[in-house]
């Protein structure tokens, strides 16, 4: 809870002077749109970012990854069931080998280690994570496009404050106490400048002009980055089955996000 609410806040003090101004002046649609925005403040902002650290006490940072790539295919379902999206098979394709590709990394092409992963109650966190974010996703489809998204932001992370400070509060009383050692304080204004500001403006922004279905897709980068970070900064070897993999994950994403040719109607 120190971690989700300390990146917020230091986000809140870096969007300030920027975002202002965009609030006030899209006060109006905003208070249209309260309910929707109030839901998009506690899901996005509080309850994923919560979701997601504390099962990372119970589980490993692969088990984390690989739930994280079950957002775009809860998407697509529950975009059809509550929100009447429609997707086509090619999307779902896309989705599905994309998957693929992110399973060829993390399990070295070899299915025993897929076999061999270890499922604790961390995973459940994750799996309502997964499912947070998947709603989240959905609810900035329908969010009236005039509303500015820098604006748009600095009130979400009012609202997740909001949700995450008796939780905060309360770990605060139990002793627990992030220690101020420059590792942690690099931790946490990394955390507060790019996923907080940064990722969710691109997402929020991605989201309103390609709609959830291509947008969630785009999570299944997520293991492409990793590897390529960890081969470049921890001296991890390049093999086979990354290859493999980050070719599926490109083939899906390039399924699912070519437009369908139109059909035209010759008389």
């Amino acid at each position: 809870m120190s971690l989700s609410f300390g990146r917020w806040v230091i986000a809140l003090v870096i969007l300030l002077p920027f975002a202002i101004g965009r609030t006030w002046r899209n006060r109006a649609v905003l208070q249209a749109s309260w309910r929707r925005v109030l839901l998009l403040g506690a899901v996005g902002v509080a309850a994923f970012n919560s979701l997601a650290y504390a099962d990372l006490h119970f589980t490993s940072a692969t088990n984390a990854v690989l739930t994280n790539s079950f957002i775009p295919i809860l998407i697509l379902p529950l975009g059809a069931i509550f929100l009447r999206e429609s997707f086509n098979r090619r999307q779902a394709a896309g989705v599905a080998i994309s998957f693929v590709g992110v399973m060829t990394i993390f399990t070295h092409g070899q299915l025993n280690r897929l076999l061999a992963l270890d499922i604790n109650q961390g995973d459940v966190l994750l799996l309502l994570a997964a499912l947070d974010w998947a709603v989240y996703t959905l609810l900035l489809r329908r969010l009236d496009p005039k509303i500015d998204r820098l604006g748009l932001l600095l009130i979400l992370i009012v609202v997740g404050l909001v949700c995450i400070a008796p939780f905060f509060w309360w770990e605060l009383a139990q002793g627990r106490v992030a220690a101020l050692t420059p590792s942690n304080v690099a931790t946490f204004l990394y955390a507060g400048i790019f996923p907080s500001v940064l990722a969710y403006l691109f997402y929020n922004y991605g989201v309103a002009q390609v709609g959830p279905a291509r947008a969630g897709n785009f999570i299944h980068l997520m293991p492409v980055f990793g590897t390529l970070l960890a081969i470049v900064f921890l001296g991890e070897r390049f093999e086979w089955f990354h290859l493999a993999g980050i070719n599926g994950i490109f083939a899906g994403l390039l399924l699912g996000s070519i437009n369908p040719p139109r059909q035209h109607i010759s008389t």
